[in-house]
């Protein structure tokens, strides 16, 4: 049996330290390892006699959180990163001949054959399996988001649920029976969630609330980085340091928030399409595009010629006849858009020129159709190459599809023991042979490398 560690406040206003960009003084989480002004004032006063059966256990759990959070060595491993990153960007290139004009010494011009484009597909290696001890009881509820840390020396992954619970999970943990915490930074669905690659301890996650919120997975602490009281629903980081977002609300808007200006609000405010707002994606090379699922259309928009309403679109995706659910830049040149559409098909957009309506290179007849007890499916990219994408699935046995742009089937994720259920929220991880997928129960099963997970368990 599975069991977790909740570390949930009782009022969920308490939990959450204002960003340093309020006005209001920043406040610790009631279970942050470092000590509150209240804990420290009654160990002055003798201990821990006064407090009740309940603040005791609460003050246990404390300690078995910062435990936790110090086995996972998040800085050992971005500086490792950081290091191997500086090592490669340093590197003295060699130094090449001064060019020379073949017309000005009367030769002919060299004749260069270029090499033909790959057609063979990846083929996902048939040692990515999943076992009992891959499969946990993160969360509470239904699973809405889920995301890998980009760390590849062990397997830590992030999932929020239907009643605004965030829980982190490592795999292999020796904390507690199966290495999981639960907090409770939000009150609605978490329906977005992504860690900063600028800053690897930095679990961003986004809420129906109105709240968009950033924990340091180190400190156990939130800070609230944007708030507007309701209806948010998707974000995407704008730039490479991940200081500047995009955030899009049910509405029909989006914000372009700046961490680094002081307060929890918005740099400018755009109105869209006032009927749906479901996903936005930014490009991952130009970064003053990104794309929006606007009910019917998914647009493309440059950030750099936004308006407070009507703004004009840089180039469109026509074709979908009915609402569309996710709409995704393809992870290394953008030069794809993936997009899922409740009338039962994925389709892959040609974004390479940026031209005013972008050519449909394929769609993929898929159910889409969970029922109003599942999360939606939608299909997401595999950041570790261009042209191949993974998607939840209706169909028995249960299992996780992959694609590739051209529509061919590429590996079904099955495993009658260890896999009966739909997992509708899906992700591979950023660098390893892993793919995590969340059901409606809360439980995330993961399809990882056998060789490296035996490092993990001996």
């Amino acid at each position: 049996m599975h069991t977790w560690q909740e570390l949930t406040p009782e009022d969920v206003e308490e939990t959450v330290r204002r960003s340093s960009r309020t006005v209001l003084a920043p406040k610790r989480l009631k279970y942050s390892p470092e000590n509150s002004p209240a804990q420290t004032s009654r160990e002055e006063k003798g201990g821990h006699g006064e407090l009740s059966e309940y603040e005791l256990e609460r003050l246990e759990n404390i300690r078995h959180n910062q435990a936790f959070l110090s086995s996972i060595n998040l800085f050992q491993v971005i500086r490792q990163s950081h290091c191997s990153l500086f090592s490669q960007e340093t590197t003295v290139k060699e130094a090449l001949p001064a060019r020379k004009s073949l017309r000005l010494q009367n030769k002919e011009a060299e004749v260069l054959t270029l090499p033909p484009e790959p057609r063979g597909m990846l083929v996902y290696e048939e040692s990515m399996r999943i076992s009992e001890e891959k499969v946990a009881k993160v969360v509470k509820d239904r699973i809405f988001s889920a995301a890998f840390h980009p760390c590849s020396s062990s397997l830590l992954m992030a999932t929020g649920d239907k009643w605004g619970k965030v829980g982190l999970w490592k795999l292999g943990g020796e904390w507690g029976s199966d290495g999981v915490l639960l907090f409770e930074p939000h009150t609605r669905p978490v329906v977005c969630m992504a860690f900063s690659a600028a800053h690897p301890t930095h679990l961003l996650s986004l809420s129906y609330d109105g709240s968009l919120r950033c924990m340091d997975v180190e400190k156990a602490c939130f800070d609230d980085v944007y708030d507007i009281g309701d209806g948010l629903k998707t974000f995407d980081f704008m730039s490479h340091d991940c200081s500047t977002l995009v955030v899009g609300s049910w509405f029909g808007e989006v914000a372009i928030v700046d961490r680094r200006t002081p307060g929890n609000s918005h740099e400018s405010l755009h109105s869209l399409d006032p009927k749906a707002l479901r996903c936005v994606s930014v490009h991952p090379l130009q970064k003053q595009y990104f794309a929006v699922a606007e009910n019917k259309v998914v647009s493309i928009y440059d950030s750099r010629c936004l308006k407070k309403t009507n703004s004009p679109s840089v180039s469109q995706l026509n074709g979908h006849s009915l609402s569309i659910s996710s709409a995704y830049f393809s992870p290394c040149t953008g030069n794809r858009v993936l997009t899922s559409c409740m009338d039962n098909n994925i389709r892959i957009y040609d974004t390479s020129a940026m031209t005013t309506k972008s050519p449909l290179l394929s769609s993929i007849r898929h159910n889409m159709h969970t029922g109003r007890w599942l999360t939606k499916l939608s299909a997401v990219w595999d950041p570790k190459q261009e042209d191949c994408f993974v998607v939840g699935s209706m169909e028995r046995p249960r299992r996780v599809q992959v694609f590739h742009e051209s529509g061919q089937p590429q590996h079904s994720f099955i495993d009658d023991e260890n896999l009966n259920t739909v997992l509708s929220v899906v992700a591979f991880h950023p660098t390893r042979n892993a793919l995590l997928g969340g059901n409606a129960s809360g439980r995330l099963h993961v399809f990882s490398d056998l060789q490296r997970d035996q490092n993990v368990y001996e």
